[in-house]
């Protein structure tokens, strides 16, 4: 019999529905005012911390909603901002920066039963939920320092090759290489080796002095600028995606300064943190022939420097970098044989053969691990640049046993925390140059809410100015399509809170406000055919499945070509864009389940296997 479904195909739109309406509903519940409190340096908070926090709150007369102990972090809720700006400012006064850190943050008020069913709210961008402009600078002047200190090793090791002799090699202002000779003779021929193998360097001589100076060359000079920022670009990107943001923001502006928007962050002190660190390692040989008394002293033997390690214990190390971090492809921790943190690390095939060559040549000797990273000092230049410190301390000595390859591990790391913080920054990348925030702003919610209270709006009156066009001019079947909009957008609503990664933006409220109209634009191409099928004669069962039927393979084409562009806009675009393409992408998919499938089960329910004389239509 004509327009009737089987049963299956009731349960599948009722089962749809109901999976819709429940991954929408944390969306209705808001959030709460948060203060969140971490370790520094990716240390646990533990409950000794906890029961000081109560303490800190109850003393000062904070009330708060709930304090809860989550994965070595403390997260108090409160009823509204003024409470959660307060207890902040107490608890910063409380607790040392060094040792923990003290953020802001809005907790979803999701019902637990939700959360059971992992049912999470959307995530929102930096436009509507607030979150952290950075605008940084790549020190330029590090960058240069990092290279030239790379170009004297090299020319040491070319020089002894050769058997060239030299009185010293030594790096000037940071800017270039100065070779002092025994004599003319051993000058040319420093000059013939050297000039023929670093093309990309200007070489001048003073044979009087027996002195040759080398710099680079103003196009390498660029080069290496332009390499900086953009490789910082691409591990700053990294590191993004590694603290799960969603729909950030990470470009270029200007000669040496990058943009990071992160919207919705849940601890911008740990963004801040994770995205500012510099932290990479180095591995160098330990003068085992030094003095350490001497050397504490002031007198540390050429070639070597004197370093501590974490407990404050001197060691002289060689001042030549055997390996450094950027030869590490990947990392991850874990614990050794006596459940102690670790550091897994992989090196790619230079690295490798650096770190084979270096360990078969030195097996029984000792080798540091050097952690190294750069700091703000709180102070700038003339130039009102950050001036940034550089801090080293050695994380493990250890005695070489046997030839090591491209995978090996150090130990020595206080916690499994920053075991974990030190694999994340050596995986997403060591920054090829430093970086120093130079503006941080923190959008808030209030702005957010404003946007969404407008698009919210917007959506609400487009949606009411349609329903009630269509209850007037298609009446029954009208009231069919409008529940097929109310379905249609708490899907969408489902979809975006459910796909990960998926974020809300103002344009996605445009988009969603655009699906309404396309949703009603089936619809419309359906209701006229069935029109049109009464007019021709056939009778109402028969112009209903005809009406469907038929307008089905217009509605198809009409929303693929859509789709192929909403596609093309999420590959091609950023940002706004993106948000835009991916409401637009869902709601045209679940605009042809809704219009097509959906007021088609309700049209059999109603008239289905009936003799109808007559539709309201």
């Amino acid at each position: 019999m004509l327009n009737r479904y089987p049963l299956w195909k009731y349960i599948m739109v009722l089962i749809t529905l109901v999976i819709g309406i429940v991954y929408a509903l944390p969306n209705l519940y808001g959030e709460d005012p948060a203060v969140q409190i971490s370790g520094a340096r990716g240390a646990s908070v533990d409950m000794t911390a906890l029961d000081s926090i109560k303490q800190t709150l109850e003393s000062n007369d904070l009330s708060y909603q709930s304090i809860a102990l989550e994965d070595g972090t403390v997260l108090a809720r409160f009823k509204d901002t003024e409470a959660q700006i307060g207890a902040r400012d107490a608890l910063m006064s409380r607790f040392d920066s060094d040792d923990y850190v003290v953020a802001l943050n809005l907790a979803p008020a999701t019902p637990s039963w939700l959360d059971t069913l992992g049912a999470t709210p959307m995530k929102l961008g930096l436009d509507l939920r607030g979150g952290v402009h950075f605008l940084m600078e790549v020190d330029m002047d590090a960058a240069l320092e990092k290279l030239i200190t790379q170009q004297e090793d090299s020319f040491r090791t070319d020089l002894r090759e050769a058997r060239i002799r030299y009185r010293g090699l030594r790096v000037e202002d940071n800017t270039r290489v100065v070779v002092n000779l025994r004599n003319a003779e051993d000058t040319n021929k420093a000059l013939e080796l050297l000039s023929n193998n670093y093309l990309d360097m200007n070489f001048s001589v003073d044979e009087d002095e027996g002195r040759l100076a080398a710099v680079y060359k103003e196009e390498r000079l660029k080069e290496i600028r332009n390499y900086a920022v953009a490789q910082n670009i691409t591990i700053l990107r990294n590191r993004v995606n590694e603290l799960g943001v969603a729909e950030p923001l990470v470009q270029r502006q200007g000669a040496s300064r990058i943009v990071v928007e992160l919207p919705g962050v849940q601890d911008t002190a740990r963004a801040k943190e994770i995205l500012g660190a510099t932290a990479t390692l180095e591995f160098r040989e330990v003068d085992q022939d030094a003095d350490l008394s001497a050397a504490m002293a002031g007198r540390v033997p050429p070639g070597s420097e004197l370093m501590r390690t974490r407990d404050g214990r001197p060691a002289v190390l060689k001042k030549r970098v055997i390996l450094t971090g950027s030869h590490i492809t990947d990392a991850s921790s874990s614990r050794d044989e006596y459940s102690r943190p670790q550091v897994n690390i992989s090196l790619d095939s230079e690295g490798g053969d650096k770190m084979a060559d270096f360990s078969k040549r030195n097996i029984g000797e000792l080798m540091a691990t050097v952690f190294a990273e750069y700091k703000d000092s709180g102070e700038r230049d003339e130039d009102g640049k950050v001036i940034l410190e550089k801090h080293e301390e050695v994380i493990n000595q250890a005695t070489i046993q046997s030839a090591l390859g491209r995978n090996f591990r150090i130990t020595g790391i206080d916690s499994a925390a920053e075991a974990h913080n030190l694999a994340l920054l050596l995986r997403a990348g060591a920054l090829i140059a430093p970086i120093s925030i130079v503006e941080e702003r923190t959008i808030g919610p209030s702005m957010g809410q404003q946007n969404i209270n407008m698009g919210v709006q917007a959506c609400i009156w487009g949606l009411v100015a349609v329903m009630i066009f269509t209850l007037i001019y298609y009446r029954r079947f009208g009231l069919f399509a409008n529940c097929a909009l109310l379905a249609n957008i708490i899907l969408i609503i489902g979809i975006m809170s459910l796909i990960p990664g998926a974020t809300m933006t103002l344009p996605g409220i445009a988009g969603i406000v655009l699906t309404v109209g396309m949703a009603v634009d089936a619809n419309v191409l359906i209701f006229e055919r069935i029109r049109e099928e009464i007019h021709e004669g056939r009778n109402p069962q028969h112009a209903i499945d005809r009406g469907y039927s038929n307008a089905f393979s217009t509605i198809a084409d009409a929303n693929i070509t859509t789709l192929i562009t909403a596609i093309i806009l999420f590959a091609v675009g950023t940002g706004a864009i993106k948000g835009f393409a991916v409401t637009l992408s869902i709601g045209i998919l679940t605009s042809m389940f809704t219009a097509i499938i959906g007021t088609r089960a309700l049209v059999n329910l109603v008239y289905g296997g009936k003799r109808v004389k007559k539709l309201s239509i």
